[in-house]
């Protein structure tokens, strides 16, 4: 049998090099974060750096444009934190050097101690000296409290307790989970509340229907075997944009999207041959879907036969048979989009396509997938059929 071959779309591709040239992560941390071969990866960077690469106006390269852009982005923060600081700590200024290394102490989980320091004229050695006195924290607690804060912001402040429990014991924090929350609670940390949201597609046609092949058993023994599928919309300033998005009930990943402006046939077939293209399924995939016109459209029909695909669709009004993706919506618009207010529709495009790429699909841990994600658990399954 050959050798299974992970494939990647060019929009995770894209993702992957801005993680190195824009945020500058190392090409060895990026790889780790998102699950692909360091090789691979340096592959994709180095194509982007290479000369013929097409460049910003005024001859500026792509990792030229990247570090100038990396370069502003760290001094405007710094100014920020700066701001803050001096804003939060106006009081301590005109109080000894004790007060303080006291108010470095309580904001250092939020603020960086060495400009903390700077703006409040004191040392850090003399902080650290301070803080290794007996009413100080051990280096162990300072240590699992910072990774909790930097564990609660990678994962975009949506983690409750359980989850990040696992996040932490992947960095080699072991922590009860009583413990756990009651040091979120002492930090202050709380989870990004849900929104409800409401179903954009419409079932009032005369079309035909396809029977419920899953009746909410969403359950599959391996990736391709059932795909979920629907519709839904972004708020912008120039307008609604719709979302046609795909999720594979095995790996929970999406699969397959597409975004525009208009709510269309078009856009759903896009979203299939983009999955299609990427994941390559045999003949007898489930297609499930409500029964909007987009999908009970004779044209897209006729897309799922020519794949081999069987089509299955929700009873009329039951938004749970087709739950999986209705969850996928509530994370999208709970963790992103509702913290959000986009002028235009490209920009919302790009944070959307950064959420699944790169957080959703690499890095959000899933309760469903034994709180592992969804690129782990596709790895996974292609190494067990390599060694079959």
């Amino acid at each position: 049998m050959s050798k299974a071959r992970q494939t990647y779309g060019e929009e995770f591709q894209a993702e992957a090099v801005r993680l190195v040239l824009e945020q500058g992560l190392t090409l060895q941390s990026a790889a780790q974060r998102l699950g692909i071969p360091k090789g691979t990866l340096t592959n994709w960077v180095s194509k982007a750096k290479a000369p013929g690469t097409a460049a910003a106006p005024g001859g500026v390269t792509v990792a030229e444009l990247a570090a100038e852009n990396a370069r502003l982005r760290k001094e405007l923060a710094e100014a920020r934190l700066e701001r803050d600081i001096v804003k939060k700590g106006r009081g301590v200024l005109r109080q000894g050097i004790t007060a303080r290394y006291a108010f470095v102490s309580q904001w250092r989980e939020v603020y960086p101690v060495k400009l903390m320091c700077r703006v409040l004229g004191v040392s850090r050695s003399g902080y650290y000296d301070w803080t290794h006195r007996p009413y100080g924290l051990s280096p162990e607690q300072e240590r699992l409290r910072l990774a909790i804060r930097a564990a609660h912001k990678r994962t975009r402040q949506t983690y409750g307790t359980r989850r990040l429990q696992r996040e932490l014991a992947g960095d080699g924090f072991v922590v009860g989970r009583d413990r756990l929350a009651r040091l979120r609670n002492e930090m202050g940390i709380r989870c990004r509340q849900k929104r409800r949201f409401v179903a954009t597609t419409r079932s009032a046609h005369n079309l035909p229907v396809a029977p419920n092949l899953l009746e909410q058993k969403f359950e599959a023994d391996r990736p391709n075997a059932a795909w979920v599928t629907d519709i839904t919309y972004i708020a912008t300033d120039e307008g609604w944009l719709y979302l046609a998005g795909i999720k594979d009930l095995y790996t929970c990943e999406i699969v397959g999207y597409a975004m525009g402006s208009r709510m269309t046939q078009e856009l759903v077939g896009e979203a299939l041959f983009r999955a299609v293209r990427s994941k390559r399924p045999r003949p007898g995939l489930i297609h499930h879907s409500d029964r909007g016109s987009q999908y009970c459209a004779h044209g897209y029909r006729r897309l799922l036969a020519q794949f081999g695909m069987l089509a299955s669709m929700s009873r009329k009004g039951n938004c749970y048979d087709n739950a999986p993706m209705e969850s996928f919506w509530g994370s999208l618009k709970a963790e992103l989009v509702y913290h959000h207010r986009y002028a235009t529709r490209l920009e919302a495009m790009a944070s959307v396509r950064e959420y699944i790429e790169i957080f959703y699909n690499r890095q959000r841990r899933h309760s469903k997938l034994g709180y592992r994600t969804p690129g782990e658990v596709a790895a996974s399954y292609l190494s067990r059929l390599a060694a079959a």
